[in-house]
């Protein structure tokens, strides 16, 4: 039986990479195995493209190992470069190239066989539904469908692993959605993903997780696992009032935390009962509407903005080292 390291398509060991004196990685440990969607769940500055471009062998890392396909992507990036398609955050479509002009162009850089070409460029077109499109300028395609072109002309050449750096920001829900359902399917046919994405509601979506801060990964596995050892429970309070609800709750004392999520309001309690009237009656006593108040499963938000808020008290200097 294989070890997990021995079936990892990415492994990297301490990884260290800073721009100067800013750190962009630090000291980060990751496995992906074969097969996985895995998913890298941070804000901008988390150090997830950074990652990527060194997976890729685009910059050099400052310290430790890193594994692409059993080879080192620094050394070994000729060994590589076939294996892996990468589609960073700005792919570089072509605007004045047609839709098939642009997956030609890109099948001619990863040298495809003319006799695959037609076959594969028919799948993909029936893949990302763009085959009606095929004489659209690349210019002239919604945000959506440039992304499902650039995943296209990504995968001409058939790699087995795909690393996509946050495909969908920008992208409006529906087409989110549908790119979504183009990697899962990607996925079953054998695929391995590793995608970054702000998005925390995207990491429901993958097997496997890290949720990444200023270069560190703060929590690693199952999606559903690391919701359920959020260590508080949850009330959850919808008003028009968001922002005024949420500085009157956090004028009480005895609440975990008290998060602003959009139009909802998260607070970490100890105990849900009676947590509830107190919520129900500050409101109240601020004069403050609300359309509902309803305990709640903790979601990847809370998970992050509880881990986040720990590590900068951690790192917060004290008052006596002001002194």
């Amino acid at each position: 039986m294989k070890s997990r390291a021995e079936n990892s398509v990415i492994s990297v060991r301490g990884l260290e990479k800073s721009y100067g004196e800013l750190p962009a990685i630090r000291g980060l440990d990751l496995e992906v195995q074969s097969g996985l969607m895995y998913g890298l769940i941070g804000p901008d500055g988390a150090g997830k493209t950074t990652l990527l471009r060194i997976l890729c062998g685009l910059i050099l890392p400052d310290g430790g190992e890193v594994r692409v396909m059993g080879f080192d992507p620094v050394g070994e990036q000729d060994r590589i470069k076939d294996l892996i398609g990468y589609m960073p955050q700005r792919f570089s479509l072509y605007p004045d190239l047609t839709v098939a002009e642009n997956m030609r162009f890109f099948a001619d850089i990863y040298n495809v066989p003319k006799a695959e070409r037609e076959q594969t460029t028919r799948r993909l077109f029936q893949f990302s539904r763009l085959g009606p499109f095929a004489d659209r300028k690349a210019g002239a395609l919604s945000g959506g469908m440039k992304q499902k072109l650039a995943l296209s002309c990504t995968l001409i050449h058939t790699p087995k692993l795909l690393i996509l750096d946050e495909p969908t920001t920008g992208v409006d829900p529906v087409s989110r959605g549908e790119f979504w359902d183009i990697l899962s399917e990607l996925r079953r046919e054998g695929v391995t993903i590793l995608v970054t994405t702000p998005y925390m509601d995207e990491a429901s979506l993958c097997h496997r997780i890290t949720l990444m801060f200023q270069g560190r990964a703060l929590v690693q596995g199952r999606p559903e696992h690391v919701t359920a050892d959020f260590p508080h429970n949850i009330i959850r309070i919808y008003t028009d009032e968001v922002q005024s609800a949420g500085e009157a709750l956090k004028r009480e004392s005895g609440f975990g935390s008290v998060h602003l999520f959009g139009d909802r309001i998260h607070v970490a309690v100890s105990d849900v009962s009676t947590s509830l009237e107190r919520i129900k009656k500050a409101l109240e006593n601020a004069q403050i509407a609300f359309s509902s108040i309803e305990e709640a499963k903790p979601d990847m938000e809370d998970v992050f903005v509880n881990l986040t808020a720990s590590l900068e008290e951690e790192t917060r200097p004290s008052k006596l080292n002001n002194l």
